[in-house]
């Protein structure tokens, strides 16, 4: 395994489960569970974040409604096909289970590779912002391709860097509510995922990232 492609995506997130853990798929003989998070903002709001975690970790703890999930890990995608199409689908996989403590409680840092033009686009309100998807090399010649929005500075940033510009990115995971019209006319209310960034920089090809020092889980402050 490639444990340097691990310290690319790094993953810390305490909140309150709010759903039953239910079966995914198995990996060599171990199963795999889903479950959803409310994991808070400084803020005050929350957001409500699709977890996945494998049946060794979970014999260890009791995750029924309304426990309390302290973890480390990974932000993973993967497609699944739905009506015919392939949809891009997001979620936490837990590596560790980890001590409750007093972290901010939504920790994300990437190191990767922008795969499609940046999109900037202001609000009715005269907010920048830049929409962009990372891909983020893993182990075994995988990569996960995340989506993500800057703000202010950070979008005008990166509204013009080209396709396969390397980046390294901290922030929070988040989770948003839009309305989707279907080709019958009728409208469902679909939720997204992304990681709201905080913090970007470019990197030099070739450069070894050593993130491990730069993302200590010390408190990040982050949008909203």
């Amino acid at each position: 395994m490639d444990h340097n492609s691990e310290k690319n995506n790094r993953v810390y997130l305490r909140g309150t489960v709010v759903s039953e853990a239910v079966f995914s798929h198995e990996v060599y003989g171990e199963g795999f569970y889903e479950l959803f998070v409310r994991v808070p903002r400084l803020s005050g709001q929350a957001d409500t974040l699709p977890v996945t975690i494998s049946e060794r970790l979970m014999k260890s703890c009791d995750l029924h409604v309304g426990a309390t999930l302290s973890a480390e890990g990974q932000f993973r995608s993967y497609n699944k096909l739905e009506g015919g199409r392939s949809r891009l689908m997001l979620t936490v996989f837990v590596r560790d289970l980890v001590e409750d403590d007093t972290r901010n409680p939504n920790i994300i840092l990437l190191g990767g590779y922008i795969c499609k033009p940046p999109v900037y686009r202001t609000t009715p309100f005269n907010r920048e912002i830049s929409d962009l998807l990372v891909a983020v090399n893993r182990a075994y010649n995988k990569s996960d391709y995340i989506p993500c929005i800057a703000w202010g500075r950070n979008a005008r940033f990166v509204q013009d860097l080209p396709v396969g510009a390397r980046i390294v990115l901290s922030g929070r995971i988040q989770s948003r509510e839009y309305q989707k019209r279907h080709d019958d006319g009728s409208v469902s209310t679909m939720t997204a995922y992304e990681v709201s960034v905080s913090k970007l920089a470019t990197v030099d090809e070739g450069a070894i990232l050593d993130l491990e020092q730069e993302f200590a889980f010390a408190p990040l402050q982050t949008n909203g």
